[in-house]
């Protein structure tokens, strides 16, 4: 296996206070929606697109003014992150660092630029993932966004861990195995491979 790749949120950490806290003052201040956002609102959100997110949250909204308002949400999203980062799940930081001897490690996830790289410098990870790529940055699915990483670091197999369906479905278009996080936000119950705590990663059998 030429290498493992992660999704974020509900897989290595839990930011939904910070990101529900910018969101409402984002949406407060720009904008003069009756709508306040909260962990049950967001949990069902995360893994879906930006354009996906907009929609779900801003019906009401034309496309410009969604697209203008969600912008802005996400920059006040990075800004707070840095003040208040998210929580790592227990023992994320000490597996990856274990993994990392053995294994190049990688992050695709559909977030915005700016997102990843605020969870590896808050949480001091960098030092153990080789590449990361996002939504923000490709503006294509998932399962493509996987496939361009894998291409650009010549990977021919790799096998990749989140926690919804969305992340099943891109694996099975990127064409690699997905192993579920039970303990994240989405359900996938015909998984062929679970983990119920991101340590069990330590004792995987990746082949």
């Amino acid at each position: 296996m030429d290498g493992i790749i992660f999704d974020v949120d509900g897989t290595l950490w839990d930011s939904t206070d910070t990101i529900a806290e910018s969101w409402n003052t984002a949406i407060r201040e720009n904008s003069s929606l009756d709508l306040v956002v909260d962990r049950q609102i967001l949990s069902g959100l995360f893994g879906k697109t930006m354009e996906d997110l907009y929609r779900a949250l801003f019906p009401q909204l034309s496309d410009e003014e969604r697209t203008r308002l969600g912008t802005l949400c996400f920059e006040y999203e990075n800004k707070l992150l840095l003040e208040k980062p998210g929580t790592l799940y227990p023992g994320v930081a000490e597996t990856l660092q274990a993994l990392s001897k053995n294994y190049d490690l990688y992050i695709v996830s559909n977030c915005q630029c700016g997102y990843i790289e605020i969870l590896l410098e808050t949480c001091h990870l960098k030092p153990y993932v080789k590449d990361t790529l996002c939504y923000g940055q490709t503006q294509t699915s998932k399962g493509k966004t996987i496939r361009t990483l894998m291409e650009r670091n010549h990977m021919d197999t790799a096998v990749y861990v989140g926690d919804t369906k969305g992340d099943a479905d891109a694996c099975k278009e990127a064409d690699i195995p997905f192993i579920f996080a039970s303990y994240g936000f989405g359900d996938v119950p015909d998984a062929k491979q679970t983990i119920d705590s991101f340590l069990e990663l330590l004792d995987f059998d990746f082949s």
